[in-house]
């Protein structure tokens, strides 16, 4: 698989994501959720509640670790997306809701993947 353009690294990161999040128990609900120009990488359902999930990866070696990317405009864009998320009446009945970031590093045949669950809490939600 050529790893090089952006988009490709981005869906092979987004698949790993994905499959080490269902091994947790997690339940994929959406993946590249839209609404206008906002936009949700990973929406899961896990026994503690609805999981907004931006996915970061970056090729071997990084210079910083990939989660440091997502900044304060990029959350704020996450919560906007969240809220239109929540009001679009596809959410499974009342469940709390965590921002997580899922980072992966992808080095020749390895894959290392960490989850920040809880990442940020917004403050306008």
């Amino acid at each position: 698989m050529d790893r090089t353009g952006k988009g490709s690294v981005g869906r092979v990161g987004e698949d790993a994501a994905c499959r080490y999040l269902e091994g947790l128990g997690h339940t994929i609900l959406e993946r590249n959720w839209r609404s206008g120009h906002l936009e949700i990488d990973i929406i899961t359902l896990a026994s503690d509640g609805l999981h907004i999930i931006e996915v970061k990866t970056r090729v071997a070696p990084v210079a910083h670790a990939p989660e440091e990317n997502v900044d304060a405009s990029k959350r704020r864009k996450l919560t906007s997306a969240a809220l239109r998320y929540l009001h679009s009446g596809r959410v499974p009945g009342d469940v709390e809701v965590f921002f997580d970031i899922v980072t992966v590093v992808l080095d020749g045949s390895k894959t290392d993947i960490k989850w920040f669950p809880g990442a940020w809490i917004p403050i306008y939600v």
